[in-house]
């Protein structure tokens, strides 16, 4: 008579060896969607040649590291080329999943950009089995950010800029602000202890280290300002001088009016005309605070040279300054500021996703990685032949004890950019033309803020 207790033995440990083997019914373990790894994906990753190269490399093999089934290939356009390649590769379906978009053209591409979803899945492998390990796929589910998580990570300038019709575009690595580029020699040689924190000391200063020679020509100049032909952003320093006089470039409405003061303002004075005229004063050979000419070198050329005291430029020119002129001693400060609340002036790039990509939320997870993680972003921002300011409120110490990028500190707190419109270089050269015409004197100021604000709101309207 055979033994049922026996057979009962047999099922039991049958049961047991499929349980602690990681099987179910289907043949598949818990949380698993498919035997074996994921499948291998390509996502194809573009950018302007001169954002970073080295340190956005290091992060996106280290994704690939965590995710071996991810394969990043990274491109670099030149800036001159960047966005026409974009609009040409997505007209032909064949454009990147993910690319670099400059604040200022937001709404520009946002024909091109899928919006950051609630909700991500993404796939990775695990070993199942007690006897036998095998591998498996798992679909990892991920909340992302809502509007007030992006407001808690980065300062009110992404969210003022990468938010379009309450959906979150773009991501920045990191947010660059005008600072004050000085020549520590020229300071010191003019008895000056330290940089001016505010434009009032800053025309002094400037003032008295210009020196010019028996013709009137300018061959030392305590700072660039007041053309727009040989500054290369003219148009962010008068941006930044009309922010801080209290007028919005583009309002909400997503129209300027540089001709006509805010509803907040009282007087009759413009103060876009003030801004204007502050800038140009330093370019005129009539004014007091001449110190600068359109015949003069391009700005950061002089300054590399040691002939400009003063130069207002950004953390990108910073690599360039100290390979190409060694022999230069100069500092960074924070930018001069017009009254005790500070205003600065933002330029950035944010990573977005394409809306025809195969593998958006897979490239969501790539730029959330890159852009909120925040050891892979301090990363990303410390690398030693490329380092940038931070975008990230808990990195904006980073460098509280450099030599140099401590000045860039808690700027972006405070910073403040704008759309341009769907052709930014014609908005662009509207205020290259307002700073050229003003300075010659060719039409009343008033009537040149209206011409400049006609041909800004022809590129906002589209």
């Amino acid at each position: 008579m055979k033994n049922p207790n026996k057979k009962i033995t047999i099922v039991l440990l049958l049961f047991a060896f499929l349980i602690t083997s990681g099987a179910k019914c289907g043949g598949l373990p818990n949380g698993a969607i498919k035997e074996g790894s994921p499948d291998p994906i390509t996502i194809n990753y573009w950018s302007v040649s001169w954002n970073d190269n080295s340190a956005t490399k290091v992060l996106l093999q280290e994704y690939s590291k965590k995710n071996p089934h991810v394969q990043i290939k990274y491109r670099q356009e030149t800036a001159a080329q960047y966005n026409q390649a974009l609009i040409t590769s997505f007209a032909k379906d064949n454009g990147p999943d993910i690319f670099s978009v400059h604040t200022t053209a937001m709404k520009q591409f946002i024909d091109y950009l899928s919006p950051l979803p609630e909700q991500i899945t993404t796939q990775s492998a695990f070993e199942s089995g007690t006897f036998k390990k095998q591998i498996y796929t798992k679909a990892n589910i991920k909340n992302t950010l809502s509007l007030n998580d992006l407001k808690t990570l980065f300062p009110d300038v992404v969210t003022d800029n990468q938010v379009i019709n309450n959906k979150i575009y773009g991501l920045p690595l990191s947010i660059d602000t005008l600072v004050l580029y000085y020549n520590r020699d020229l300071l010191n040689n003019a008895g000056i202890q330290t940089p001016p924190a505010d434009w009032e000391t800053f025309k002094q200063d400037a003032i008295s280290m210009t020196k010019q020679n028996d013709k009137g020509e300018i061959v030392q100049s305590g700072g660039a300002l007041g053309t727009s032909n040989n500054i290369s952003r003219a148009t962010d320093i008068l941006s930044l001088l009309f922010y801080q006089s209290g007028h919005p470039i583009a309002y909400t409405n997503g129209r300027t009016y540089l001709n006509a003061n805010p509803s907040t303002v009282t007087g009759k004075e413009l103060i876009a005309a003030n801004a204007l005229n502050f800038y140009n004063s330093f370019a005129s050979p009539s004014n007091e605070n001449f110190i600068w000419d359109a015949d003069m070198p391009n700005a950061l050329e002089a300054f590399g040279n040691g002939t400009i005291a003063f130069y207002l430029g950004y953390a990108y020119e910073f690599n360039l300054i100290k390979t190409q002129y060694q022999g230069l001693k100069f500092d960074i400060a924070p930018v001069p500021q017009l009254t005790d609340r500070p205003v600065n002036f933002a330029n950035y790039w944010a990573e977005g996703v394409s809306k025809k990509s195969k593998y958006k939320d897979v490239a969501w997870d790539i730029i959330l990685f890159m852009a909120t993680n925040e050891e892979a972003n301090k990363k990303y921002l410390t690398t030693a032949d490329a380092k940038k300011p931070a975008a990230l409120r808990s990195l904006l110490n980073v460098f509280e004890d450099d030599l140099y990028f401590s000045a860039f500190g808690k700027q972006t707190l405070t910073a403040k950019s704008w759309y341009k419109g769907a052709h930014p270089e014609i908005a662009e050269q509207a205020l290259k033309n307002l700073i050229k015409n003003n300075l010659a004197g060719t039409k009343e100021t008033k009537e040149l803020l209206a011409d400049a604000t006609s041909q800004i709101n022809g590129s906002l309207a589209e």
